[in-house]
């Protein structure tokens, strides 16, 4: 994306994790944040009874993971003096890319006719709610309402449960929905390249939700009512006694796959140690598995309570079937796979201190993204107005008129 300019006007990570991905592809991403306030992320202070930001840095995960690479101007839009520079940044712009409502959009200047007005050939992204029609097109949403609740997933997830079960981590859909939006923007360059056409490009985080349950959201429409969800498990599952969780002796869980089980229950018996259960005549095929599964099940959950969870991965390293611990976000974050290719990237701090990043999904030609930090509020505003071609002098009259920081 060398080459290629992105104004964002926008706050959260459902958007904004957008333009991180344009920007870990080479763009220029131009975040616009208000000149007294900035993007409304930067004031959580708090994440999950974690401070987070640390003590004497400015490094601040929540903004880090949907803004590095950006730089930052901040102007106060409802400023006529600053909705002028704001159009000047668009003129030059392959990409216009928001999250505000309607009325916001309108009331700031900042709607489909008022940039396409300033550049013909922008492409022009919304993320929104719910939708750009529709009654609810003009209602603000989070991923825990768009995409968790409204999306399918909190239903499926909660239908068996005591207490209700959020999403897994803060941002879930929001990060889902930046990566599908990315992809939204990269097809419509394309298109533009090849045909001259631009495009006014929408997702909402209610379509990314259906998108991600659409398997049971299909089933749902094609037999005329809600599907169930997967019924809780103790461990293993019904019907193939060689997928699903299971616990090692000393708690941890780890998830088996092997959707062939006459294919794999011989070898998995051999290398957990138990080769006498390789040819139990209850077992010794195919069809006698799954036909006794949940007899087997019960064998198998037994061999993992006689196992550390170090002894069953060993033991599972030995053998052909498909299997996967259940990792903890620190456990993640130094997977062998994603740091074998490059998928946690290294990032130097505003202070200096190296850290490291989740990288973007998406890598081309075998070679890591390298990636830059987070811009601290309105970081860039006095390079941007310059390049410009505005003077210092126009800089100091702008910042006297509160029309930027």
């Amino acid at each position: 994306m060398s080459g290629v300019r992105v104004v964002e006007v926008a706050q959260f990570t459902f958007v904004p994790a957008a333009g991180a991905v344009m920007a870990d592809w080479g763009a220029d991403v131009i975040k616009v944040e208000h000149a007294r306030t900035g993007d409304a992320q930067r004031g959580l202070m708090k994440v999950f009874g974690l401070d987070a930001i640390s003590k004497g840095s400015s490094f601040h995960p929540m903004m880090e993971g949907p803004n590095r690479g950006k730089r930052s101007i901040g102007l106060a839009l409802e400023k006529a003096e600053a909705r002028e520079l704001l159009y000047e940044i668009v003129r030059t712009s392959d990409v216009f890319l928001t999250n505000f409502l309607p009325e916001a959009r309108q009331k700031l200047g900042i709607d489909l006719e008022d940039i396409r007005k300033i550049n013909p050939d922008i492409i022009y992204v919304r993320g929104s709610g719910f939708g750009p029609s529709g009654p609810e097109s003009n209602k603000g949403g989070f991923d825990s309402t768009g995409f968790w609740a409204r999306g399918g997933s909190g239903a499926q997830i909660n239908e068996s449960t005591e207490f209700f079960l959020d999403q897994p981590t803060g941002a879930y859909g929001d990060s889902i929905g930046g990566m599908t939006i990315a992809g939204g923007i990269a097809a419509a360059l394309f298109k533009r390249a090849t045909t001259g056409e631009t495009s006014v490009v929408d997702v909402s985080l209610l379509s990314v939700g259906a998108w991600t349950t659409q398997f049971s959201v299909n089933m749902a429409l094609m037999v005329g009512g809600p599907v169930p969800s997967r019924p809780p498990r103790k461990y293993g599952s019904a019907s193939n006694p060689l997928t699903g969780p299971y616990q090692t002796s000393d708690g941890r869980w780890i998830m088996l796959a092997m959707l062939q089980p006459g294919r794999y229950w011989a070898d998995f018996m051999t290398a957990a140690g138990r080769s006498d259960l390789a040819t139990d005549e209850r077992f010794d095929t195919g069809e006698k598995v799954l036909a006794n599964a949940a007899e087997a099940s019960d064998v198998v959950a037994e061999l993992f309570a006689t196992k550390t969870y170090a002894e069953m991965t060993a033991a599972l390293e030995s053998q052909e079937g498909q299997w996967a611990a259940v990792q903890n976000t620190w456990e993640v974050g130094n997977d062998i796979s994603l740091r074998a290719n490059g998928m946690v990237a290294k990032v130097e701090d505003a202070e200096g201190v190296e850290r490291e990043l989740i990288a973007n999904p998406v890598q081309f030609d075998m070679t890591p993204v390298s990636i830059t930090r987070a811009p601290q509020f309105a970081e860039h505003t006095d390079d941007i107005v310059r390049e410009l071609g505005h003077d210092d002098e126009r800089l100091i009259e702008l910042k006297l008129l509160n029309a930027i920081t």
